[in-house]
């Protein structure tokens, strides 16, 4: 026989209270007699018991005592007192509070962690999702505007009053290669390298228009670009394009013995 389950089934509890069939009560003796742990919880049930009825037990006044005996001396009839039945609903209803007041800890302190676990993964899914739409928020606006760029430069290389000036390499450069579009109306110039090598971070890339002879600054650049990159705008009048290094920032005048690419504008 499961003991434990035995004694948790409150069987021992309604043989001491006297709540047993004939049938049953017997059985309940048998089993007392065989296991010695059903003994040791029935008593301790017993004086659980006792103590509640102790606790709820009313003293009589002292008046009642004296009332008794007095009419005991005076030979008078003494009324019969007839014991009531002492219930146990308190010792059943406190032990019915007290399995109550376990189970609903028990399941509230589940039922936190449980919640508390729940919200630790979804906080961690939402932080990933946060970021993963972040990333892919990033990656749309840069692809977004690299098809921008590209429908730009598209739109300058198809129209026709940019005229494309080829720059090639220099001796001491000869696999160097740049292009310059230029818009004689709009005064535009746009840039593209084709082969340039890397400078060193002191160092930029400066365009140079040739106007009457003279140098004209169009801007300064780094060879790491792609695609079309605007420069300053140039008026009618321009010859040459060219390309010279020179430090950070650019010079007011070009220094020759560090050309890279040069390109006569066609005359027509």
């Amino acid at each position: 026989m499961n003991v434990e389950a035995y004694i948790s089934s409150g069987i021992l509890e309604s043989y001491a209270q006297g709540e047993l069939s004939e049938q049953e009560r017997l059985e309940v003796e048998n089993n007392l007699r065989a296991y010695p742990e059903l003994r040791k919880e029935l008593s301790m049930i017993e004086d659980v018991q006792e103590a509640l009825l102790q606790k709820a037990a009313q003293q009589p006044r002292a008046s009642v005592k004296l009332d008794l005996f007095a009419k005991i001396d005076a030979g008078l009839p003494v009324t019969k007192v007839v014991p009531l039945p002492v219930t146990t609903t308190s010792a059943t209803n406190w032990k019915l509070a007290v399995a109550a007041a376990v189970t609903i800890a028990l399941i509230s302190s589940y039922l936190a962690y449980d919640y508390r676990d729940k919200w630790i993964k979804t906080q961690g899914s939402l932080t990933q999702l946060i970021a993963q739409n972040q990333r892919v928020a990033q990656d749309y606006n840069q692809v977004n505007q690299r098809l921008n760029q590209l429908e730009t430069d598209l739109n300058i290389l198809n129209n026709p009053a940019f005229e494309r000036i080829v720059m090639t390499g220099r001796p001491n450069t000869p696999n160097a290669l740049a292009s310059v579009y230029w818009n004689k109306s709009s005064q535009e110039v746009y840039l593209s390298i084709q082969d340039m090598k890397t400078l060193t971070a002191e160092k930029q890339y400066q365009l140079w228009a040739i106007i009457d002879g003279k140098p004209v600054d169009a801007g300064v650049f780094d060879g790491s670009f792609t695609g079309l990159l605007k420069m300053k705008n140039i008026t009618s009048g321009a010859s040459t394009f060219a390309v010279t290094i020179e430090p950070k920032g650019g010079s007011k005048t070009p220094s020759l013995e560090t050309m890279q690419v040069a390109g006569n504008v066609i005359k027509g």
